[in-house]
C-alpha cells in the first residue's frame, strides 16, 4: 500500500512540474505571480516571478503609483534592487508616487532602502499607526496600484528575501474596476494616516458588516470592515461564508494558522471563527488538507494544530525549506502563500494569516474567483508542494522545537 501511494505522490508531482510552459497563467482580469524559492524543486515555469511583473508594471506607469506596504528591506546586490531601480525610474519621468507603510513595520525594515525610497523623485512616503486606526491592527497588506487601472495583491513583502527565499502567491490584478476598488482603499487608509498626524479620529467607512456580491465572478474582499469603500465586502465574513459552502475538498496554504488572536502584555486571546468553521466542514464530510510553514510549531499554536488533525477527514503538514547554500537567512527560507482552492471552483488568494488580528483588525486583502481554472491551477501549486520532500505530516504526540525565525 505505501509503494502505491509513493507512486501516486510521485506521479502527481511529475505532472505538475512537467506542466506546459507559456508566457504566464491567465484568466479573465488575472493573471497568477508565483516566488518559487531558489535552490527547492518548488518551481513552476507557467509563472511570472513578481520581479518580472512588477517592473513591467512600473515601466508602464504614467500618472501615479500607490502602494501599501508593512515595511521595506533590501539589501546590496539582490532582486529588490531591480524594483528599486524601475521605481525610481518611473518617479524621476514625473510619475507620482506615493508609499504608505506600518509604523510597527519600522523595526522590519532597513535603514538603507527607506533612505532610498525617500530619495526617488516624486515619492511620497507616509508611516502610520494602524493600531490607531482598528483596535492594535497593522498594515499587513502588500498590494500596489498603477495609475487607477492595473494593481498587484499578495503575500509578497516589499523585501528582497521574498522575491528570493519566500514561497509567495499573487495577483497581477487587470480588472478595472477591482483596481479601482483596491485605489480606494488605499485613499481611505492614505486620508486616515493624516488624520492620526494631526491627532484626529478617522470616521467609519462602514458601520454593518458588507456582505460579498456572490452573483460576481470575482470580488476582492478586506479587512477591517469598518475601513473598506464601497463595493468592497468583510474579509472574514466572506471566508467563514466559504468554507460553509464547501462540499468536499478544501486546499489551504498559509505561513500560520491559529484560533488565537494577540492580547495585551503577550496574552493570546481565543479566536474561533475560522478554527469552526474548519471543523464544522469536517463535520459534514469535506476533506481538508491545510498546509502550514514550520513556523506554526512555535507554542501554544502547534497544539492546537494537533488537535486540529486528529479529526476525520483532516490532513496537515508542515513544510520546512532547506537552509540556503549561502547561510542561514534571517526570517526567509519559508512558504507565505495565502492560497487556498475550494471543491475545484473557487480560489482564494491574499495577503492574511489565518489568526486573530488579521482578518478582524488589521488590513488586510484578499481576492475571490469563482472559477475552475485557478482553482485548479492553486490545486496543482498546492500537491507541488504538499508531496515534496519538505512537507511532513504533523506528529500530533510530538514535542516540536522552538522555530528559528531570525
Amino acid at each position: 500500500m505505501k509503494k502505491i501511494l509513493f507512486s501516486f505522490s510521485a506521479l502527481l508531482t511529475a505532472l505538475v512540474t512537467s506542466a506546459p510552459v507559456h508566457a504566464d497563467f491567465t484568466i479573465p482580469g488575472f493573471e497568477l505571480v508565483y516566488t518559487a524559492p531558489v535552490e527547492t524543486n518548488l518551481v513552476a515555469a507557467d509563472l511570472r516571478d513578481p520581479v518580472t511583473v512588477w517592473c513591467e508594471m512600473f515601466d508602464a506607469a504614467r500618472d501615479e503609483i500607490v502602494i501599501g506596504q508593512f515595511y521595506a528591506a533590501g539589501k546590496p546586490g539582490e532582486a529588490l534592487d531591480k524594483v528599486m531601480a524601475r521605481l525610481k525610474a518611473a518617479g524621476t519621468r514625473g510619475v507620482k508616487i506615493r508609499f504608505l507603510m506600518d509604523e510597527r513595520g519600522k523595526a522590519a525594515s532597513d535603514a538603507a532602502t527607506l533612505a532610498q525610497l525617500k530619495a526617488i523623485p516624486n515619492l511620497e512616503l507616509q508611516i502610520m499607526e494602524f493600531a490607531k486606526v482598528a483596535g492594535g491592527g497593522i498594515i499587513h497588506a502588500k498590494y500596489f496600484v498603477v495609475d487607477g487601472t492595473t494593481a498587484f495583491v499578495g503575500s509578497q513583502n516589499f523585501d528582497w528575501r521574498s522575491l528570493s527565499h519566500i514561497q509567495e502567491t499573487g495577483l497581477r490584478i487587470t480588472d478595472k474596476t477591482m483596481a479601482k476598488q483596491v485605489k480606494a482603499l488605499f485613499e481611505i487608509d492614505w486620508q486616515a494616516a493624516a488624520l492620526i498626524a494631526q491627532g484626529k479620529t478617522v470616521p467609519l467607512s462602514n458601520s454593518a458588516v458588507v456582505p460579498a456580491d456572490t452573483s460576481q465572478a470575482a470580488y476582492i474582499v478586506a479587512s477591517p470592515n469598518a475601513y473598506n469603500p464601497a463595493g468592497v465586502a468583510d474579509s472574514e465574513t466572506e471566508l467563514i461564508r466559504l468554507l460553509g459552502a464547501a462540499k468536499s475538498e478544501v486546499l489551504v496554504q498559509l505561513l500560520d494558522y491559529a484560533p488565537l488572536s494577540y492580547g495585551p502584555n503577550r496574552t493570546r486571546p481565543y479566536y474561533a471563527k475560522i478554527d469552526d468553521a474548519i471543523r464544522a466542514a469536517s463535520s459534514r464530510g469535506v476533506k481538508v488538507r491545510l498546509m502550514v510553514s514550520h513556523w506554526n510549531t512555535a507554542e501554544p499554536a502547534i497544539h492546537y494544530l494537533q488537535s486540529l488533525a486528529v479529526l476525520p477527514g483532516i490532513e496537515i503538514r508542515i513544510v520546512t525549506l532547506p537552509e540556503a547554500t549561502t547561510g542561514f537567512i534571517p526570517y526567509a527560507r519559508v512558504i507565505h502563500s495565502k492560497a487556498m482552492s475550494i471543491d475545484g471552483k473557487t480560489a482564494w488568494i491574499g495577503t492574511s494569516n489565518w489568526s486573530g488580528g488579521y482578518l478582524d483588525n488589521s488590513r488586510n486583502i484578499e481576492v475571490v474567483m469563482h472559477n475552475q481554472a485557478m482553482a485548479k491551477r492553486l490545486a496543482q501549486l498546492h500537491a507541488q508542494t504538499w508531496f515534496s520532500p519538505y512537507a511532513k505530516p504533523i506528529d500530533v504526540l510530538k514535542t516540536y522545537p522552538k522555530p528559528v525565525k531570525g
